[in-house]
């Protein structure tokens, strides 16, 4: 059977949700293709089952933090990892309800299940065979765990981040591989509801920090709580009948050997595209295999298809995709009328403890500009609010623009950060100056005093004047 469409959809998560919504008010000729099942990665293995995890992590680690206070728990206290796995996985199930029933309520005429690949630019093949012939494309499938072939050693010892939501019951002792985002996250919510957990991280990587003294912060914090190697050296990985053994070098240089259940990797994503035959089309692809587009518009190249979501290999975050979905749709809507759309300040976010966040144009960036910038910053460890709620470390540095004062970004680790960094991302997206922000109130006694000490520092350290400096926004991201 053949089919003919205004536009096709490819992939039915967040991009492609948004891609469809938006893509239905200039046509109803629409179809959206899944290949798998309904409901979005952040719904059924990430942001969401993550944080139920890691709710119940918080939990048993306020009970340990509670004799700091003069709280003292009289007997033992008890982890129940069937019930903590049996509410993440009730609570996951209802989120990805939600995004089920959203995608059933849509036309059931404008559904495909099926998976899809190029014949040419403008003819995709279903796996049962039939074909779709679409005036306009857009790519939304996705992305999926990758890990190096070495963990392969690991057998059926070795899990995914996916997996871990599935589990019925917590494990004894799982090695980590992985100190970003997801490696972190899983890694601290696994120790504190008392799994003996190992973190091994490559290439110094602790999350998305750039800036060496927000990350070395990080670093101390983290390993004052679990073992965690930024760049670790494991020399071999071996089933074995109770689990998987590790040999690796350890901080003080010894080759050491521990036994684990299950090897975690959490090393990263990659791109849904090998299986959409784009080379039958006439796209410029990237060395990754994903086409070149434009992050404004989301065109590929100058063609009637677009991409959208974490397959663009970009910024794989939830309300990323959600506006690429967006413009995507929009765009294959009104072609060939191509607008650009909105994008959003940068703001990335890791719900550890203490919490992690970069805001508008990174540290490695600014460097990597040559522009001319201050640095101003703040430590939380004698932070007031901070200290009230023995939650007093982390540091939180700024960077303003000499000549114009302009907020320029940040990269935070501390309490709460999660917050400011939100108010940061609205500073940066409003193109304000540290003055501005500074004119702001801050209320008395909150963690967002220690921003406000910080902003005081990069403002004393800027010196307005006649000089015409290299202007970061003009010259690089997020300009």
């Amino acid at each position: 059977m053949t089919r003919h469409v205004d536009i096709a959809i490819i992939g039915a998560g967040t991009a492609g949700m948004g891609a469809y919504r938006t893509a239905t008010k200039h046509t109803d000729n629409v179809v959206l293709i899944e290949g798998e099942q309904y409901g979005t990665t952040c719904a059924r293995v990430g942001c969401m089952p993550s944080k139920l995890l890691i709710a119940a992590a918080d939990a048993a680690h306020e009970i340990d933090k509670a004799p700091g206070f003069g709280v003292h728990i009289d007997g033992n206290v008890r982890i129940d990892g069937r019930e903590v796995m049996d509410r993440v996985r009730r609570e996951r199930d209802r989120f990805v309800s939600f995004v089920i029933e959203a995608v059933e309520n849509w036309p059931e005429d404008n559904r495909i299940m099926g998976k899809a690949k190029f014949l040419d630019d403008h003819t995709l093949e279903l796996d049962n065979g039939d074909r779709v012939i679409a005036e306009r494309v857009v790519i939304a499938t996705g992305s999926r765990p990758v890990y190096p072939k070495q963990f392969e050693a690991a057998g059926d010892r070795l899990v995914i981040n996916d997996d871990v939501f599935d589990w019925q019951e917590l494990p004894g002792a799982v090695a980590v591989f992985g100190g970003g985002i997801i490696g972190l996250e899983l890694g601290q919510a696994l120790h504190r509801l008392g799994v003996r957990m190992r973190l091994f991280g490559k290439f110094g990587d602790v999350g998305p920090l750039s800036d060496p003294e927000v990350k070395q912060s990080a670093l101390e914090a983290f390993q004052a709580e679990f073992p965690f190697d930024p760049d670790a050296n494991v020399t071999s990985i071996e089933r074995v009948d109770d689990g998987v053994s590790i040999t690796f070098t350890d901080a003080e240089g010894r080759e050491t050997n521990e036994h684990f259940d299950y090897l975690l990797a959490a090393t990263g994503r990659r791109a849904n595209v090998d299986s959409l035959a784009l080379e039958n089309t006439s796209l410029e692809l990237d060395e990754k295999g994903i086409p070149l587009f434009d992050r404004y518009t989301m065109q590929a190249g100058d063609s009637h298809i677009f991409i959208a979501g974490d397959v663009t290999g970009d910024v794989p975050l939830l309300h990323e995709a959600a506006d690429g979905g967006r413009i995507a749709g929009d765009n294959a809507g009104r072609f060939p009328d191509i607008r650009t759309g909105l994008r959003r300040a940068p703001l990335s976010i890791m719900f550890t403890d203490p919490n992690i966040a970069t805001v508008g144009h990174s540290y490695r960036e600014l460097d990597n500009l040559q522009c001319d910038y201050a640095i101003g910053q703040v430590d939380f460890g004698g932070q007031g609010r901070s200290r009230v709620m023995l939650k007093n470390q982390g540091l939180l540095r700024v960077y303003g623009e000499y000549g114009t004062g302009l907020f320029l970004g940040a990269e935070m680790v501390g309490p709460r950060m999660e917050h400011i960094a939100h108010l940061l991302a609205w500073a940066y997206q409003q193109r304000m100056t540290i003055s501005q922000i500074l004119d702001m109130p801050f209320y008395h006694p909150v963690v967002e005093e220690g921003l406000r000490s910080a902003l005081r520092d990069v403002n004393a350290k800027l010196h307005i004047g006649p000089e015409s400096p290299r202007r970061c926004l003009d010259c690089g991201p997020g300009g």
